[in-house]
């Protein structure tokens, strides 16, 4: 990798409008005062980052859970999966990966399966690191059906500044592990509901690479991770 490309990344096409309305404002404040240019360069900048869509290298192995979203683990804990997704009302573990402003908001699956459910409902959108964004924010979930017939549930939940969750799938499809799949616009989290006795393989506050982190293996079971350590 060049030391341009460790900077300049892909850019996801849901991004385009976005910083060339930003690039717009930016050339119209100059006309009115430089200094206010730049804030708009800066801001243009920031809109073409927040968009960026870089390759990602997804680990080998079918039993591994790996993280759908950039950011860092928020919650940990038992929860019963979102009842529009049909995985029943017996509490999962649900690892919750919160995404700031500055994240990469490209979702990414985090097992290879067929999507059984795609399900959006409306609501609010307090702070998404808030464990009540998950009952009351605005959301999008699938659930996903592995080959041995368990299912993990993943769901977009808007936050405090997301205003539209969009979602590439539809039920039916098979899609690998590490395929895009969504993103949130500005802000938001991800919440992944994995198979009942599977061990979580993150802690609270570890940083997360959707696509490469691995959050779980199906094949280990015992309680959840919560707590870790800075070294």
């Amino acid at each position: 990798m060049t030391m341009l490309g460790t900077f300049l990344k892909p850019m996801h096409r849901e991004g385009y409008r976005f910083v060339a309305a930003f690039a717009l404002i930016a050339a119209i404040l100059f006309l009115i005062w430089e200094p206010l240019g730049w804030i708009g360069v800066g801001l243009t900048v920031w809109c073409y980052y927040f968009f960026r869509d870089p390759k990602r290298v997804v680990p080998i192995g079918d039993n591994l859970v790996i993280s759908p979203a950039d950011g860092v683990v928020s919650l940990i804990q038992p929860a019963v999966p979102p009842a529009e997704l049909g995985m029943g009302d017996r509490p999962l573990t649900r690892v919750s990966v919160f995404m700031n402003v500055f994240n990469c908001h490209v979702n990414r699956m985090p097992v290879g399966g067929r999507i059984t459910a795609v399900a959006y409902r409306p609501g609010k959108f307090f702070n998404a690191s808030l464990d009540k964004a998950s009952s009351d924010n605005e959301r999008n979930g699938l659930a996903i059906a592995l080959p041995d017939g368990r299912q993990i549930g993943v769901v977009q939940i808007a936050g405090l500044v997301a205003r539209r969750i969009v979602c590439f799938v539809q039920p039916g499809v098979h899609l690998d592990k590490g395929e895009r799949f969504g993103l949130i616009r500005f802000g938001s989290r991800v919440d992944v509901y994995l198979p009942d006795g599977v061990l979580p393989l993150v802690a609270l506050g570890q940083a997360m690479v959707a696509g490469e982190t691995v959050l779980a293996d199906l094949s280990l079971s015992g309680q959840p991770a919560r707590l870790g350590r800075e070294v």
